[in-house]
């Protein structure tokens, strides 16, 4: 990653919360998992779908459930918005043990698949 362009784009979430938010879980006044949740309007729904994005946690803090309580979290704040109809987020197709935490926690895989194409100024 660019931290030249990463620094800027965490500061650009917390300056403009209409980009997102995120969600952090502590130790001992370290962040040690977070995550991000960006906005994506659905019409066909009339709703919002919360975007899970920039997903980690630190490797000496993983297999203990923290994302599992993220998860839980936004699920509680989701509720309480209602107006948010689910949730999304993308995972490398090679990364099992990711998805298998994903679909334990009740997600299931979309029918879709992602295409992008970088737009060069």
């Amino acid at each position: 990653l660019d931290d030249a362009l990463v620094e800027p784009g965490v500061v650009a979430v917390f300056e403009n919360p209409s980009r997102g938010f995120y969600v952090v879980a502590e130790c001992e006044d370290y962040i040690v998992a977070a995550l991000m949740v960006t906005f994506e309007w659905s019409d066909w729904r009339n709703a919002t779908f919360w975007w899970i994005q920039s997903v980690y946690v630190t490797p000496e803090f993983r297999r203990q459930g923290l994302y599992r309580r993220l998860y839980n979290f936004l699920r509680e704040r989701a509720r309480s918005e209602g107006s948010v109809c689910g949730f999304r987020l993308y995972v490398e197709r090679n990364n099992l043990a990711a998805q298998r935490v994903y679909e334990s926690l009740g997600m299931s895989a979309s029918d879709y698949l992602m295409y992008e194409e970088a737009v060069k100024s």
